[in-house]
């Protein structure tokens, strides 16, 4: 048969599967084949996998079989009948297939050996396999190994027919029976009577996309990757993959801490032993409408089906998940889920999929999984300090420690970022290759205005609470005072934080601050200046049309200046005299008179002794007769300059009241409030 060119053929396809089936071609095809070699230059890698193996025995049930599961992985794999491009010369493309590709699977069968073709692929594949590192997997389909490697049985009656065919000369056929036994040599799989087809070809596939280099990649994050094997090992006993339920297993925890890499890694090490699998990433930002879910439902039952599939509406697609899954063994993960729909309109029901089945649910909601009765939470916790300072380096250095001259500047980032990945991660990036300078100069702009990488995905857990929580949040993340009151806050506002890792409880002096009404609460430091930064965002320039003042300068800035609004409802102050003291304030007292909104007063003076109070600061009037009082809830105010109560100052809404080593005398006589 000649070369096939586009004007000698109108149906290359046929022609090249009789090429292989009937181990027939040109004297020109031979001659290009036989005096092909390898270049010294590895060229670089096309295809992943190259199959070799006889048409006639395999082209239509094991290999086929095989070629789709591979190819539903994602592994680019080298067929002949399907990857050749027509109007190329067979025989000279076939080898370089061979050369450009990092696993060859040659299948054994057992007329293998009779076609010239097929033993010539041998061979270019044994010859590579020296010169670059090509993984060969041999696959013997129903034929003895042995027969492979010593050309016993159907192996030797196919030899004794080429030795005594003219045109194969002996030097030939000794190349193809060393490459017969040194393949026939290798570890791999027998295929016999009594085992299942499917369960080889998904050890096959699974292990050449456990070793993908595109994959290892993206799991290792160019292997700046740390502190994840406990809580990986923790996921696989959560899905627990001997049993045959169908197990939903959520991961849960704070912004930047790692939910999404966590599931990647789970996703690439499982997914390849199920039927089909699906990763439906940033479904939060992707599921605005009910069109935004049918579409995340066509993606899903696409990736698993491997074909296109049309999802008119949510409500159909509810019907079509479940008699396309019910009775496949299904992988999937659903990334970023904060709302019920989401969950009800992807994985609604357990019985939608088949037998064995795994779902993960990454999400900040720890709630959200409770309500939807995951089987399991794994919680992402904060990475420690030795691990922090691994994964800062590695960003910042592309080492797994920093240069000797870096180590305290390094530990201050680490410091700032509390164990919070994202925030290493940025920071890193941020300062890779930058001189020592310019890295004092940003380690002394921390906290100023935070990274907006880092601002936005910690934006995304308050941007998502009713508008009581918000309050409470933005409360507690400008506030110095840890202990929180049910009689100030719903008590359920601080189980929703909670459960969306905004805050976290201390059982720190437990019993006794329950006794009293009040808990310790504790957030991490990037979401208390995530939520300053909030508040400095209401107004930039003028700190008095901000809802809440904090920081130092903007206390004073506003006392001072008497620039106060109805906007303030607190103010926390901690200010410690005389080491902080640069001058001596002067604060009007009438500048409380315009906060008529103030709810929260919070002031921590640490003074020695009252005279440092006089001293330092000096107030102009009573600060209590000027300030509206109605909505006052809180008031912490020790060393206050007032000596008496006065009768303008009525806080019926009054909760706690805090006073020590003030100068009161007395504060009312009777009851304040009738």
């Amino acid at each position: 048969m000649a070369t096939q060119t586009p004007s000698s053929s109108t149906n290359s396809e046929d022609t090249k599967k009789r090429k292989r089936d009937n181990s027939s071609c040109s004297e020109e095809d031979e001659k290009i084949i036989t005096s092909f070699s390898p270049s010294s230059s590895t060229p670089r890698c096309k295809h992943d996998v190259f199959l070799s193996f006889c048409g006639k025995d395999t082209r239509r049930s094991f290999t086929d079989h095989l070629y789709f599961d591979l190819k539903r992985k994602g592994i680019l794999v080298f067929r002949d009948d399907e990857s050749l491009e027509r109007g190329k010369c067979i025989s000279q493309e076939l080898p370089q297939a061979i050369q450009e590709s990092q696993y060859a699977i040659v299948i054994f069968s057992a007329n293998y050996a009779s076609s010239k073709w097929c033993l010539r692929e041998l061979a270019e594949i044994v010859e590579w396999e020296k010169k670059k590192n090509l993984t060969i997997i041999p696959i013997f389909y129903h034929v003895d190994p042995s027969d492979v490697r010593n050309q016993r049985g159907s192996f030797a009656e196919a030899f004794a027919a080429h030795e005594k065919d003219p045109k194969v000369d002996i030097k030939e056929t000794n190349t193809w029976r060393n490459a017969c036994t040194k393949v026939g040599n290798l570890a791999g799989e027998h295929i016999k009577g009594d085992r299942h087809e499917s369960t080889i070809i998904q050890q096959i596939s699974g292990m050449i996309f456990y070793n993908y280099p595109m994959l290892n990649i993206l799991i290792h994050d160019n292997q700046k990757f740390v502190g994840i094997n406990s809580r990986v090992e923790e996921m696989m006993n959560l899905l627990h993959m001997e049993s045959n339920d169908v197990r939903f297993v959520g991961i849960h925890g704070m912004g930047g801490v790692g939910k999404t890499t966590l599931a990647q890694l789970i996703y690439g090490r499982v997914s390849c032993q199920f039927e089909g699998s699906s990763f439906i990433s940033c479904i939060r930002e992707r599921s605005t409408t009910a069109r935004d879910l049918a579409s995340l439902q066509k993606e899903l039952l696409s990736t698993i089906m491997q074909e296109k599939i049309r999802v008119y509406n949510h409500h159909q697609g509810n019907g079509m998940i479940m008699k396309m899954l019910q009775n496949k063994r299904v992988f999937i993960v659903l990334d970023d889920v904060d709302r019920d729909e989401q969950l009800t309109t992807l994985a609604g029901d357990r019985k939608w999929f088949g037998p064995g089945s795994r779902v993960i649910i990454t999400g900040r909601d720890s709630h959200l999984l409770i309500r939807n009765r995951v089987n399991g939470i794994c919680e992402v916790q904060l990475l420690q300090t030795a691990d922090a300072l691994q994964l800062f380096s590695l960003s910042a250095f592309d080492k797994t420690n920093p240069p000797e001259n870096y180590k305290d500047l390094s530990m201050d980032f680490v410091s700032y970022a509390g164990g919070l990945p994202l925030a290493l991660k940025v920071l890193g990036r941020f300062l890779f290759g930058r001189t020592i300078d310019l890295w004092r100069s940003a380690r002394d702009k921390l906290g100023a205005i935070p990274k907006t990488e880092i601002f936005d995905i910690l934006k995304i857990s308050f941007d998502g609470l009713e508008e009581s929580q918000k309050k409470l949040f933005l409360d507690l993340a400008c506030f110095c005072y840890i202990s929180f009151s049910g009689e100030i806050y719903p008590a359920i506002d601080l189980e929703v934080l909670v459960d969306k890792s905004l805050v976290s409880k201390s059982d720190l002096m437990h019993d006794l601050l329950k006794r009293m009404g009040q808990e310790i609460v504790l957030m991490h430091d990037l979401l208390k200046e995530m939520g300053q930064e909030i508040v400095r965002r209401e107004d930039p320039e003028e700190p008095g049309r901000r809802s809440r003042l904090c920081r130092r300068e903007d206390v004073f800035h506003v006392l001072e200046k008497d620039t106060g609004t109805d906007a303030i409802e607190c103010i926390s102050l901690y200010f410690d005299l005389p080491d902080e003291a640069k001058h001596r304030f002067n604060i009007n007292a009438k500048a409380f008179s315009k906060m008529r909104k103030l709810r929260f007063l919070h002031f921590k003076l640490r003074f020695l002794r009252f005279e440092h109070f006089q001293s330092y600061i000096n107030w102009r009037g009573n600060p209590l007769k000027y300030m509206p009082s109605d909505k006052l809830q809180f008031l912490n105010w020790p060393n206050c300059p007032s000596k008496s109560w006065p009768s303008s100052f009525q806080p019926k809404g009054l909760v706690e009241l805090r006073m020590r080593r003030s100068r009161f005398k007395r504060l009312w006589k009777g009851l304040m409030v009738d």
